[in-house]
């Protein structure tokens, strides 16, 4: 199918329809010309008439006078026969004395004649056998006299026409100057629409083939400037997101590959000792158990975030202690703090409301959310963590002294695949699931750093099950 373009479809409709209504209009306006005029010399001629008339009919009064005598005498001094031609018809319907002494011929057609008999006054316009247009008026005169039925003007149109095809001529130039400009302005207008949508269509293509690097130019404030800085920001973030998504899957392949190649050595000399050493045993053991713990936590991570993704993101719902949940997350951690010389002082309260919401999920947020806690500490350094009941809601807060976030990254930390230090191992999507589910609980979670080297706290706040 051929492409309609915005150009064609607006000279086919919009232009065909400017174009059909200024052919009405100039037809209108020719039509009312042409009356106007005609209608101007009809009016002269029976004003013409008229006195004519009147003088025949005080003659007609005039008993001493000869009518046929006064009737000839007044067509041959009519002042204007040189422009109109007076006649005068007699009983029988037969022209028998005209102003310019030349009798027409006997079939030529007078509609005008009839009509003036039957209703008192009748106008024609038509053509003379020789193909010249002349308009002619006819008034009766047969109650002052017998012998003469009718006198009749007849004048030629032809100047008249002239005059009215230089009417016509300048109506044609203002509506075809008109029209001009209208398609000058009307294609200046499509063409600055198409050309934009054609730079959109091109540049939009290069994005769907994953070249983010070019953007729209925009010199222009309107809708279309508006859809161009909309693209062009759509643009930058989809580069951010691409730009994250490769950095999330290098990530993610070298979180993998760390406790995968710890496995594979520690199994290998397994295999090597044959278990002869008790020591290597279990240390190789332990390793394989702890590596392997860091696996099931990451893909579930994925599981989590592709299921959120798609929609397949389920709670289950009930009633739960939060502090159970808390302090079973504070138990997990302990021991690994301790051993890399990481405080976590747990301010525990001796009780709190209880919270709706799915136990184990919180708890995988608790978990996260302390697992990064020590993760960006240093030994020596200390993570705060303390739970409160304030205005209907319960407050976890977990704070470190570790390394801190960037101001500038505050923003962007809970965006999926996004890692503000890239020294520290993750994937990049734990604080954007944990987000979405304190989210779904209908809370919050807000993430706030003075700046590197200063420390982080995380406040979770979840709406406390009212009584």
């Amino acid at each position: 199918m051929a492409k309609k373009s915005i150009t064609r479809r607006w000279i086919f409709n919009n232009l065909g329809v400017i174009i059909l209504a200024l052919l009405v209009i100039q037809m209108v306006v020719i039509y009312a010309i042409q009356a106007y005029f005609y209608s101007s010399a009809k009016q002269y001629l029976v004003s013409k008439l008229n006195a004519v008339t009147s003088v025949l009919s005080i003659h007609s009064q005039d008993s001493s006078a000869n009518f046929s005598a006064e009737m000839r005498n007044t067509l041959e001094t009519f002042n204007e026969k040189d422009k109109i031609e007076l006649m005068a018809i007699n009983a029988k319907g037969r022209v028998v004395l005209t102003s310019s002494g030349f009798s027409p011929d006997d079939d030529m057609l007078m509609p005008d004649y009839e009509q003036a008999m039957e209703s008192g006054e009748g106008s024609y316009i038509g053509r003379l056998a020789g193909g010249e247009k002349i308009l002619a008026v006819s008034m009766p005169i047969s109650s002052f006299n017998s012998e003469y039925s009718s006198v009749r003007m007849v004048t030629s149109l032809t100047e008249i026409d002239n005059t009215i095809r230089g009417y016509i001529l300048l109506v044609t130039i203002v509506c075809t100057s008109i029209i001009f400009i209208i398609v000058v302005t009307g294609l200046y207008f499509a063409g600055s629409i198409v050309r934009p949508i054609r730079q959109i269509s091109s540049i939009t293509r290069k994005f769907a083939m994953g070249d983010f690097s070019v953007r729209i130019e925009n010199n222009s404030d309107d809708e279309i400037g508006e859809l161009c800085t909309a693209i062009n920001h759509m643009a930058d973030e989809l580069s951010s997101a691409e730009a994250m998504k490769n950095e999330f899957i290098s990530s993610v392949s070298h979180e993998l590959r760390t406790p995968l190649t710890a496995i594979k050595g520690w199994a290998e000399t397994l295999m090597v000792d044959g278990g002869e050493n008790p020591d290597t045993m279990k240390k190789g053991v332990g390793v394989i158990v702890n590596e392997t713990e860091r696996l099931s936590q990451m893909v579930e991570e994925l599981l989590d975030f592709s299921r959120m993704q798609s929609g397949h993101f389920t709670l289950q719902n009930a009633n739960m202690d939060i502090l159970a949940e808390l302090g079973d997350a504070v138990l997990i951690y302990s021991d690994k703090a301790r051993r890399e010389n990481i405080t976590i002082i747990y301010d525990e309260p001796e009780m709190l409301p209880f919270v709706y919401g799915d136990k184990n999920r919180i708890r995988q947020v608790f978990i996260n959310v302390i697992d990064n806690a020590v993760k960006y500490s240093s030994p020596g350094d200390t993570v705060t963590i303390s739970a409160e009941e304030n205005d209907g809601s319960v407050i976890v807060s977990v704070a470190d002294t570790g390394c801190g976030i960037k101001v500038a990254d505050l923003a962007k930390v809970k965006t999926k695949f996004y890692k503000a230090n890239h020294t520290r191992r993750g994937s990049g999507i734990g604080l954007a699931v944990a987000d979405e589910i304190i989210a779904m609980h209908g809370g919050s979670m807000d993430i706030t750093s003075e700046g590197e080297g200063k420390g982080t706290t995380v406040t979770i706040t979840l709406p406390a099950k009212s009584n």
